[in-house]
């Protein structure tokens, strides 16, 4: 074919695109480790020539990458953020690369290995898990109300997942992190998917401890014991300790890992079709953190997250964190990472900041 009967052509093919409507979505490429590698150029980019901007979308608007910057550089504390375009490529960020705590954004990673299983065949989601009062753990945990209500209480892994990752129950994602195989079995799950920068640590009962300064007892799932172990203890030993957590997370991860593994997660990448979806479909009911990500995302846009909370030691908040996926009307998706190691700044201010994010992302959107 000449050369300009090829142009001829190409131009063609660009006035009739153009008069495409736009898409309405689109949906999960199967798994990408069993499909052939034409699917990669078949499947989700390929739905982009429906979205028509005038401007190139190879790359971040300068805008964009202003309005980040200076959100960045203004926030108290150490902050990182990590924005990616899951269509079209390009990512942006600040201390992207840098290890931050994750606390129960880590939940992503324990409901992935376990899917994962269930994709082998070795996991059914309706196995049977019983919880009693040698399984509660701390913090967040509704479970435990049942549990010490009936003296023990029989769960689904799928009731689990939804419980774990939509209420972000501790006690229900330990007993999931205990079907999947221990943290080691989500370590390997990590390795395996080439994930990069994250790491999942003992779980929440034996990590907590650390960060307080104390050694887990069971006695501290009861009621208020932990809270008050935790406040018996001399100032200066819960400083070292959570000065050592902040220097180097048991469940440290990069926002930059984190967007490229929900970049994975949102094109198929990573588990089976039935798998992503289900876990995709669990993470836009997420009750967690409304205030965060979430409030900035647009009216007539889906928005799925895990968020993440860590301790507090005086004026200073450890892993504030929120992560998810934006998917615009037209199908356009970006993954997004907020992570605040640590801030002094307050509840509001914090959620201000994530909420400043997403509203920018949206807003260069529909430039």
């Amino acid at each position: 074919m000449s050369y300009f009967r090829a142009l001829t052509i190409t131009v063609l093919f660009s006035i009739v695109t153009a008069c495409v409507a736009p898409s309405k979505g689109r949906p999960v490429t199967a798994n990408q480790r069993t499909e052939a590698p034409q699917s990669r150029s078949e499947n989700p980019q390929s739905t982009q020539a429906a979205v028509t901007p005038t401007r190139s979308q190879d790359r971040p608007d300068p805008v964009l990458e202003r309005e980040i910057a200076d959100l960045w550089r203004s926030f108290p504390g150490k902050t990182g953020i990590a924005i990616k375009s899951i269509d079209n490529g390009w990512s942006i960020g600040h201390r992207e690369d840098q290890n931050f705590p994750q606390q129960s954004v880590s939940k992503l990673w324990v409901a992935m290995a376990l899917l994962d299983k269930v994709d082998q065949g070795r996991i059914s989601l309706s196995d049977s898990i019983r919880i009693g009062p040698d399984d509660l753990t701390l913090f967040y945990q509704p479970l435990a109300a049942e549990v010490k209500r009936e003296g023990g209480v029989v769960k689904s892994v799928f009731t689990l997942l939804e419980k774990s990752l939509a209420f972000s129950d501790n006690t229900a994602n330990d007993a999931l992190l205990r079907h999947a195989g221990g943290p080691d079995a989500v370590n390997d799950f990590i390795r395996r998917s080439r994930l990069g920068k994250i790491k999942f640590g003992p779980g929440e009962r034996l990590m907590q401890s650390q960060i307080a300064g104390l050694k887990w007892n069971q006695n501290l799932s009861e009621g208020r014991k932990f809270y008050t172990a935790r406040a018996n203890l001399p100032l200066e030993r819960r400083r070292q300790a959570l000065a050592a957590y902040l220097a180097d997370p048991i469940d440290g991860a990069s926002p930059g890992a984190i967007v490229n593994a929900l970049d994975r997660l949102a094109r198929g990448d990573l588990l089976s079709e039935n798998s992503t979806r289900l876990l995709q479909s669990i993470l836009k009911r997420t009750r967690s953190g409304p205030k965060r990500l979430k409030a900035g995302v647009p009216a007539g846009w889906e928005f799925l997250h895990k968020t993440g909370t860590g301790q507090v030691l005086g004026a200073v908040a450890t892993g504030y964190n929120d992560v998810g996926i934006m998917t615009a009307p037209d199908g356009s998706r970006y993954a997004v990472a907020v992570m605040l190691g640590d801030t002094t700044a307050s509840v509001p201010e914090r959620m201000r900041m994530m909420q400043s994010v997403t509203r920018a992302v949206a807003r260069y959107h529909q430039r």
